[in-house]
């Protein structure tokens, strides 16, 4: 009768020598879950599926969100430039206004006019269209109004 415990202790100290992940694999097995529990079987199915779905759900959203960062830094740097090339342009603009008060508050420079002096020249006849005058007519050109 003593002998069989004998046994039994070597065959548990072959199995723990042998695998050492022996002795929790029967105890994690699925096939016991399933064969016990099929319905929560199915649960850790559907649960690990749902899982790896949200995973790759992140994976793609990240995904996104880099290409959309990216996207909307050079709209921004776009931006920039835009708004640099427009202050450059209003400091063109109030150079040249500048320019012409400062004209205007020397009259030495400006010459008084009258209508007798002007000289009117009668329309030139004759002369054949410029060959960029009908893709010219092609363009809308609208009026800038005056004033900013």
């Amino acid at each position: 009768m003593f002998p069989a415990p004998a046994t039994r202790a070597t065959g548990n100290r072959r199995a723990v020598d042998g695998a050492p992940l022996q002795l929790i694999q029967g105890s994690l097995s699925g096939q016991k879950v399933a064969r016990r529990a099929p319905w929560l079987a199915g649960l850790h199915r559907v649960a690990d599926g749902a899982l790896v779905g949200l995973g790759l759900c992140m994976l793609g959203l990240s995904g996104l969100t880099l290409h959309w960062q990216n996207h909307w830094g050079q709209s921004y740097q776009a931006l920039e430039a835009a708004q640099v090339l427009e202050h450059r342009l209003q400091e063109s603009a109030a150079l040249l206004e500048q320019h012409h008060l400062s004209a205007v508050g020397k009259p030495g420079r400006l010459v008084p006019t009258a209508s007798h002096q002007l000289i009117h020249l009668p329309m030139a006849k004759g002369q054949p269209p410029h060959p960029a005058e009908p893709l010219l007519s092609s363009l809308e050109i609208r009026r800038i109004p005056a004033g900013y």
